[in-house]
């Protein structure tokens, strides 16, 4: 039992530091494209920060893996506007235009690959509960419908239903105490009841009170893969990615508007791992899944305008787009070094916060 236990703790690791690098290879190959595309020199490409352990060089660029493996960057030529001897193949000897495609070639890479692996996922297939019923809760409108365990709901106000997401979201939208039509697959007929959902306190994903509809059944855990083909697959990723986005932009509002706590809404980095975790235990789509997530969470992150980040340094862009000069490499180096200061406070805050979260015997 020990020799699983440490087996699985090495295969989830492996696991969580693959999507880590991943993540990263990929948002510093969208920087290194866009560098090349546009004629600046790009002098290293590193996955890990830290002292190098193996390097190889292809043309003008370094390629490195470096001794700590949670981050990675691209060094580009006269990146500094201090250094910058005015170089044609110099980052800051470019216009603001081309220096802005650098900066959020990251993040976009980062968005399509997200979009890529949606499509992937539904194509592989999705893992999806079916619709029937498994247990029967007490105190429920369910317990008293005539609703028997072992019964496939089909249909719900003349609307069909293949998977449970379907149903749940359906029942829950039902505060209203009208009565909800059910069709039900019973053996080889169907039956035909009348529920009316009891309405429960609850919260949403951001922590806000909402009232939803509950009928009081729990699913009989029948998993299928449902798979699509490469249109739909490609629709349907698009819909995920853009639903992903606003639920993102918008919780982000909230904690900006103070609409949900900060402390309940971030996580670092050991939450990040300890989320990838959990998916490699539930398998490969799961995994896939999460790294989308991730993607655009990402994507969405650096481009925030916070100096140190990409969103950070297409804001110095806009200013001096507007200015007609560039700021001042000084006003710049202050202003980064304030910004990471205040990052790294934030990042060790979400750090403790997710030790306590999911490491709850540290508080002893």
């Amino acid at each position: 039992m020990g020799q699983g236990g440490g087996k699985n703790t090495v295969l989830t690791f492996l696991v969580v530091l693959f999507v880590f690098s991943i993540l990263i290879i990929v948002h510093e190959l969208g920087h290194l494209f866009a560098a090349k595309c546009v004629g600046v020199k790009v002098e290293k490409f590193s996955l890990g920060f830290g002292k190098k352990i193996f390097g190889i060089k292809r043309k003008d660029t370094e390629y490195v893996i470096s001794v700590f493996p949670f981050g990675g960057y691209v060094k580009l030529a006269g990146d500094n506007p201090a250094e910058c001897k005015g170089a044609p193949d110099e980052f800051f000897s470019k216009n603001p235009l081309r220096r802005f495609f650098i900066i959020v070639a990251g993040s976009f890479t980062n968005y399509i690959f997200a979009f890529l692996l949606f499509i992937a996922i539904f194509m592989i297939g999705f893992p999806t509960l079916t619709t029937e019923v498994g247990k029967i809760l007490s105190n429920y409108p369910a317990a008293t419908s005539g609703l028997k365990e072992g019964d496939t709901i089909v249909e719900i106000n003349k609307t069909k239903v293949e998977y449970w997401n379907d149903l749940v979201s359906i029942v829950e939208k039902q505060i209203n105490a009208e009565p909800l039509d059910v069709t039900v697959e019973r053996g080889k007929r169907l039956v035909k009841l009348e529920i009316v959902p009891k309405v429960i306190k609850g919260k949403n994903i951001f922590g806000q009170d909402i009232s939803v509809g509950k009928i009081g059944i729990m699913p009989q855990n029948k998993i299928i893969l449902v798979r699509h083909n490469i249109l739909e697959s490609v629709i349907m990723a698009g819909e995920k990615l853009l639903g992903f986005t606003a639920v993102t932009y918008k919780g982000l509002w909230l904690i900006i508007t103070g609409g949900i706590p900060f402390k309940e809404s971030v996580s670092g980095p050991i939450g990040i791992a300890v989320i990838i975790g959990q998916a490699a235990k539930a398998g490969m789509v799961s995994v896939l899944v999460t790294m989308a997530y991730i993607n655009v969470a990402l994507a969405i992150f650096n481009l925030l305008p916070i100096p140190v980040l990409d969103g950070g340094h297409v804001i110095f862009l806009m200013i001096e787009k507007l200015r007609g000069r560039p700021v001042s490499p000084r006003t710049q180096e202050i202003v980064s070094q304030v910004a990471l200061y205040i990052l790294i406070a934030i990042v060790v805050f979400a750090s403790w916060n997710d030790i306590n979260r999911f490491f709850p015997f540290f508080k002893k």
